[in-house]
């Protein structure tokens, strides 16, 4: 794996995470690898979703993979955090092709001049398929995407520790008004 989870309470203060993770999670976007914690990214670089990997990943278990980010709209005012980005329930292994989406990913998109955002993926397995109540949001709204909490929600549904987790960091770039549009909020 490419970086030791025990940086994970480092002096960036990653994530927002109630637990830390077990092992750290590998994020593979197609121009860039999230290979360490604290990477900072453009929002160009990962528009599409990405596909993950850990340690002890089983291609027959069943995960719960989250991606959030505590700094919206920004560090100094965290009124709509943690927005989610990702939320997915019943995923076998890592093929995230497979369980069932209740949040489309959408990329980072840090508002201009609100500076770096934190951003942080975590997988968490999960014992038996989960049947959940959460709204299934699209990748075209922004409504019912801000004040989510993944440690009230790995409560509700009874998840234990994130087996994996990453933290990288991104900005506003050229990129972040299309996702705008797309999402309703231009």
């Amino acid at each position: 794996m490419p970086y030791d989870i025990s940086e994970w309470d480092g002096p960036l203060q990653l994530s927002e995470v109630d637990i830390k993770p077990m092992f750290p999670l590998l994020v593979k976007h197609e121009k860039v690898c999230i290979d360490k914690l604290g990477k900072v990214l453009k929002p160009c670089q990962i528009i599409d979703r990405p596909t993950l990997e850990w340690e002890s990943m089983d291609p027959n278990k069943l995960y719960t993979i989250i991606l959030t980010d505590p700094d919206v709209p920004c560090r100094d005012d965290r009124s709509l955090a943690q927005w989610h980005h990702l939320l997915m329930v019943n995923v076998k292994g890592n093929d995230m092709d497979t369980g069932d989406v209740l949040t489309e990913y959408v990329g980072s998109g840090a508002g201009k001049d609100t500076g770096l955002h934190r951003y942080t993926w975590l997988v968490y397995a999960q014992t038996a398929p989960l049947k959940c109540d959460e709204p299934k949001i699209n990748n075209r709204t922004a409504e019912r995407r801000e004040r989510f909490n993944a440690a009230a929600f790995r409560k509700k549904y009874c998840l234990g520790q994130p087996v994996a987790g990453a933290c990288f960091l991104a900005e506003w770039d050229e990129s972040v008004p299309d996702l705008y549009r797309q999402l309703g909020v231009a």
